[in-house]
This record gives C-alpha cells, structure tokens and sequence, in this order.
C-alpha cells in the first residue's frame, strides 16, 4: 500500500481523547443491556443511540486504519461497508422481528429508506457545500485542491464505476413500489450487483489512503501494534452495536407509544442520525482538511451499499426468520418510500454522469431533503395523520421530474460514464 496520507490537524493527545469520549458514549448502553435495567423509553432511547454513535465512531475510524492493508478502490468499499454495519444491526433486528410478528415488517423499510435519504440529501450536499467553501477561502477561484475547486467537487473516473452500479440499483429500485413484497428473487439481483461491484473495484491499483484523525495517529504505530488495535476496536465496536441494536429499536418504538408519535418516523429519521453521523462527519473531516474526493468517495460508495446489499440481504434475514421463502411485505407507506428512495437516487446519478456536483446542484438537493423532512413532521404533528400518500409521492414525482431535467442534457454523459464503469479496464479508470 505504501506510506499513507496522514492530514495534519489533531494532536496525538487529543486524538486518545475522542476515542475516550467514544468509548465512554458507549459504556452506559452497554451497562444498561448487560444488567437487564428499564428505563424510559425517551431516556433508553438516549442512551442506546448514544452508545450506537460511539461505538459507530470507533468503527470508522479502524474501517480507515484497515485500508492500509487493503489495497485500491476495494479499501474504500470495504470502508463503506463497514461504516454502515450499525445501520444493518437496526434494520436486521427490525426485519428479523417482522419473520414472526407482522406489524414490525414496516419498521424494517423505514431506516433502511431514511438512511439512504440521508445519506444523499445531506450528506453529499455537506461535502460539497463545506470543500467548495474551504478552496474558495483559502485559495480564491479557479483552484482545484484535492478534488474539489470554488464552485463544485469532482469525483475521480475510476468512481465511474459507482455511478454504473448505482445506476443499475435505482433503476431497478424504480419498481419496487408496483410489488407487495421484497423477494428472494430481489435479493439474488442486488447482491449480485454488489458483488460484480466489488469485483470490479478489487482490480484498483493500490493507493496510500488519506487518514485523519484518530485513524491517522493508529497508523503511525508499527505495523503488529496498529493490527492489534485496530482488531480490538473493531471487536468492541461491532460487539457494542450487536449488543444494543436491539434494546435501541425497541425504545424507538416505546417513545412512539409514550409520545404519540408515529413509529415509522421515528425509525425513519431518529435510528438513520445515530447509525449514519459518525460515516457523515468523517466524510465532513476529510471536505474540511481538503480531500473532498475521499469524503464524497465514501458517501458515494455507502450509498451503492445500502441500495444493493442492504435492501438484498433484507429478504434474507425474512425468510430465515419466518422459516419461509415468503418476501418480506411492502404495505402502501414502505412502497411509497422506496419510491421516493429511487427516485432521489435517479436524480442524484443523473447529476453525478458528469462526474462532478457543483453548489447549485448540491444546494437543490439539500433543498428537497428538508422539504420532505418538513413534509413528514407536518403530516405528523399538524394534520396529526400517521401518512399522507400523496405527499410522498409527490415528493417522488418532484425527484422524477428533477432527474428527467438533469437527463435531457446528460443522458449521453451518464451513458458514457455507465459503460465505463461496467466495461473499461479499471487500471484505465484509476490512471485517470
């Protein structure tokens, strides 16, 4: 892999303090699970997603430290697939209950589609508005630094591959809201996509990864004493979120009893900013220290995850648990979800065929994003309705429409960019 990037901007002694700070947020989740305690659900529901963001934060940052011996665009997906396993722990509890009791199987959609549209509507515009910004202060107009300049971040062209499975995904996510059920037959196709996705990637050159940070203070240890930490943190992180996924989802759905407030919004908005803020303020970090290309790599490859892994191994953990090759059930609210899902994903590739997305683009998503947060808090505690359908679809149709827009002029630019990344040679790609 060779010697890594490490960005200047923490001091080793401050670096030991956030991984404290980080433990110490997971320690009372822990406790809490460990001696059986009942608490609140608002208090239960603090505690366990607080212990879910420590220990996410602990995961990223040895998912950083695990590049250095990984090599080529297969570390950054390996990266990204790690950095979500919390987001996966909360949705398989969801779908796992959902195998013998019915009611759960809307839950299991709803971080599922939160966290993707979280993942696009504030985390991509984040890392662009933040690194366009910074290039713009410090270096004026017309200056590219680490893959960003004043007006817009650009992606590298071995990212074209992203974009191709992405495309695949959401073209294929476009029809899930015509189905009653995911089937095992989806789960087959989105894996398969991941897995030709990872395929492609793991024929990267290898490449010194960009680490700040607590990631970049672990990589300064030789090379048995980095390995031996990394593998603790990872045992603690992914045993932390194993250990209170469960009690987490649960006071999710308590504080919607307690409070009258809808479960699915809840599970939607609430469980998605705990699994998702510490992969979103990495991506921050590395906007902010000038490698927009590595942030909004990584969102980007979370992003492919979610849409083709995460929504394919659902069916599966169904099936295990309702001991049948059933599908897992899509009611009219989780059909309208994936809908508004795919197309927000649609539009976001339509933007990405040039392989760059500048402040306007990114200022229009951001703008959809919080309309359709305003949308549901105002079904919810306005109207006092459980869901509006036609407010989310919509809301789908403005994204539909949006990409058809973005399309008309790049639709040869996204067909480019989609061969590329299915049939181009990857050393091809990565040489620029």
């Amino acid at each position: 892999m060779g010697v890594p990037e490490i960005v200047e901007g923490q001091s080793a002694s401050r670096a030991q303090i956030y991984v404290a700070l980080a433990v110490i947020a997971a320690l009372p989740g822990l406790l809490v699970r460990f001696t059986g305690s009942h608490l609140a659900p608002a208090l239960a529901a603090l505690i366990f997603g607080l212990a879910i963001v420590g220990a996410a934060f602990i995961l990223s940052w040895a998912a950083e430290v695990v590049q250095l011996d990984i090599s080529g665009g297969l570390a950054l997906a390996i990266l990204a697939l790690i950095a979500v396993l919390p987001e996966y722990a909360v949705d398989f509890v969801f779908t796992w209950k959902a195998g013998t009791d019915p009611s759960q199987a809307p839950n299991a959609l709803a971080n599922m589609t939160g966290g993707n549209q979280l993942l696009i509507g504030f985390g991509w515009p984040l890392v662009v508005l933040l690194a366009t910004r910074r290039v713009r202060k410090l270096y004026g107009r017309g200056v590219e630094v680490g893959g960003a300049d004043d007006q817009a971040v650009h992606i590298e062209r071995i990212q074209s591959i992203d974009v191709a499975f992405l495309t695949l995904a959401s073209i294929y996510g476009l029809h899930f809201f015509l189905r009653e059920s995911l089937t095992l037959l989806d789960a087959v196709v989105l894996v398969a996509l991941y897995g030709a996705y990872l395929w492609r990637l793991s024929k990267a050159p290898p490449e010194a990864p960009h680490l700040v940070g607590p990631a970049a203070r672990i990589a300064e240890l030789g090379t048995r004493n980095r390995r031996i930490v990394n593998i603790a943190m990872f045992i603690f992180s992914a045993g932390a979120i194993l250990l209170v996924a469960e009690p987490f989802a649960e006071s999710l759905v308590g504080l919607g009893e307690a409070y009258n407030i809808p479960e699915f919004l809840l599970v939607k908005w609430l469980a998605p900013l705990a699994s998702e803020s510490p992969e979103l303020l990495v991506a921050a970090l590395f906007a902010w220290r000038l490698s927009a290309h590595t942030g909004f790599g990584a969102l980007l490859s979370s992003k492919v995850n979610q849409w083709t892994l995460l929504v394919g191994t659902l069916p599966l953990v169904f099936a295990i648990s309702s001991s049948s090759t059933n599908g897992l059930p899509l009611g009219v609210e989780q059909r309208d979800e994936l809908l508004v899902t795919a197309a927000q994903s649609m539009f976001a590739v339509a933007i990405l065929a040039s392989r760059s997305m500048d402040r306007k683009e990114a200022w229009i998503l951001l703008s959809l994003f919080v309309a359709q947060l305003l949308e549901s808090f105002y079904v919810s505690f306005v109207l006092r309705e459980e869901y509006n359908p036609a407010g989310r679809v919509g809301v789908a149709i403005v994204f539909l429409i949006a990409a058809g827009w973005v399309l008309s002029r790049n639709h040869r630019l996204l067909r480019q960019t989609v061969t590329e990344g299915i049939r181009s040679p990857v050393k091809e790609l990565a040489s620029g």
